[in-house]
């Protein structure tokens, strides 16, 4: 195909998937998208493909290796019977009412038989682009669709990237890149600047169409169990806090930076959604900002399960004409506080081989004050996170714990620390607490310098480091001998690399 033919039809392969359009989000009427079509990229070539979240899609074997694949996923031509569509919201973003916003360069395709949403990223302008170009870049895309399936293969409810399509395409951010295009999916992208924007704008005929519509498809219990003196939707504001409490402790436990949490950034599914400026924390260090577009650090690691409640609060702002009750309210908005810290402390006592595995491994009332004192530990020393709960693993399997004593400054305080910690195995087997720590404690997580390299190797044309990388990242809890390097300390030029909004 030409740089001039970029849209003519791709000859059909045989094993064409079956997509069975549903008729999902579009049911809901035209005040909530506009109807579009991608804008063609010439030249398109495939950068990564998951074949997970392929299998999950459902894909007969082979079809993303046809041309006709390549061309519909970078938005060239359309996939038979889809009906395209961007999303209307609006939102806060970094604390600030920002009004109507939307999909500016993400494109909906439609919602198939398996009840998956797939989502074009990078596929043209649309009329919610707000002067921007609709485009995503070569290096952003690859960054989303590692992480997004690293998330998935860590257990951290997320959404899923199919794969990336690259073009020679120039793109203009702070210099001129090459544009590319992420196929995401999820089971539904809406967020909570949805809700918000019709709430906004008094249209409560729709407000209460898009709430009944998330409850009948993905929250059927809250019609048929709402909660106590309350009605449906501030069950669907508890049932979304709840869901947004499990992610936060997921994030907190692992050392994931989202890096932009606008309400136009949080799924109303709990899921992780939007990966621009993320990371993974190398050096503990909870005040982190891992986006240099947050000149005032509102997102910071440590400030993510507050700011967390402070949008569901928006939340349930743009509900209230629905639920009615304050109170009902407030209720539904407590349970966010007590299902993240138990679920942060769950996890928390995984890491530490601490969890009741078949009552074999003796839990304690000073667990959270021990988790405490460690993070406390790790941050005064500023240790890499993921390398001390490696080697905190190993110890506990074979008793040595002299290279974990060896990553601290303060040898006294990790010595009581320590000292404490043990308490609390001494009724353990080793051996089952170290395996199941084995898979609390990912091996391997998406640095940003890992990040970089296979980045810089792609924008070389050579996508070898991404397969690989993206390999280990799928299995993070295996061994991975041939990529060792990857699970050690960042090297010291990763501290150098700028993730901003534009990323």
């Amino acid at each position: 195909m030409n740089e001039t033919d970029t849209a003519s039809p791709a000859t059909a392969p045989a094993n064409r998937p079956d997509w069975d359009w549903q008729p999902g989000f579009s049911a809901l009427g035209p005040a909530f998208f506009t109807a579009l079509q991608p804008t063609p990229l010439p030249r398109p070539h495939w950068v990564g493909v998951s074949a997970s979240a392929a299998q999950w899609l459902g894909l007969p074997p082979g079809w993303l290796d046809s041309d006709e694949a390549l061309q519909a996923l970078t938005g060239n031509q359309l996939l038979p019977g889809s009906q395209p569509m961007a999303t209307v919201y609006s939102g806060h973003q970094f604390g600030v009412w920002a009004g109507q916003l939307g999909d500016g360069r993400a494109i909906l395709l439609g919602e198939t038989g398996q009840n998956i949403e797939i989502q074009l990223k990078g596929a043209g302008r649309t009329p919610y682009s707000r002067g921007g170009d609709g485009r995503a870049v070569l290096r952003s895309s690859i960054r989303e669709f590692l992480c997004s399936e690293a998330m998935h293969a860590l257990g951290i409810p997320t959404t899923r990237a199919l794969c990336v399509t690259g073009s020679p395409q120039p793109v203009q951010r702070e210099t001129q890149e090459t544009a590319a295009v992420v196929t995401r999916l999820a089971p539904s992208f809406v967020r909570f600047g949805h809700f918000e924007h019709f709430a906004a704008r008094d249209m409560q005929p729709e407000l209460r169409a898009l709430a009944d519509y998330v409850i009948d498809r993905y929250y059927p219990a809250c019609r048929s169990h709402p909660p106590a003196g309350a009605n449906a939707y501030a069950g669907l504001l508890q049932a979304v806090a709840e869901r947004t409490a499990v992610m936060l402790a997921h994030w907190q436990a692992v050392g994931f930076c989202h890096g932009v949490m606008n309400t136009d950034n949080m799924s109303i599914l709990g899921l992780t959604i939007d990966y621009g400026p993320f990371q993974f924390l190398d050096t503990f260090d909870p005040q982190h900002i891992c986006n240099h577009s947050d000149a005032q650090g509102r997102y910071a690691f440590n400030r993510q399960p507050q700011v967390a409640y402070w949008n569901l609060f928006c939340l349930a702002q743009a509900l209230m004409p629905l639920i009615e009750s304050k109170d009902a309210a407030l209720a539904a908005l407590e349970r966010y506080k007590t299902v993240y810290a138990v679920a942060f402390l769950e996890r928390m006592r995984a890491k530490l081989g601490l969890a009741n595995r078949q009552g074999s491994v003796q839990l304690s009332e000073s667990d959270g004050a021990l988790v405490e004192q460690l993070l406390g530990l790790l941050a005064a020393g500023r240790v890499d996170y993921t390398v001390f709960w490696l080697r905190l693993t190993e110890a506990v399997a074979s008793g040595n714990f002299t290279p974990v004593r060896d990553l601290f400054l303060d040898r006294e305080g990790w010595d009581a620390w320590l000292q404490a910690y043990s308490a609390l195995l001494v009724h353990a087997d080793a051996g089952v607490a170290a395996a199941g720590m084995r898979q609390s404690n990912p091996r391997f997580v998406l640095r940003n310098h890992l990040g970089e390299l296979a980045i810089r190797a792609a924008e070389q044309g050579d996508f070898s480091v991404l397969r690989q990388l993206q390999d280990v990242l799928e299995r993070p809890y295996d061994d991975h001998p041939e990529h060792a390097q990857w699970a050690g300390f960042a090297p010291e030029w990763a501290s150098s690399i700028a993730i901003s909004c534009s990323s």
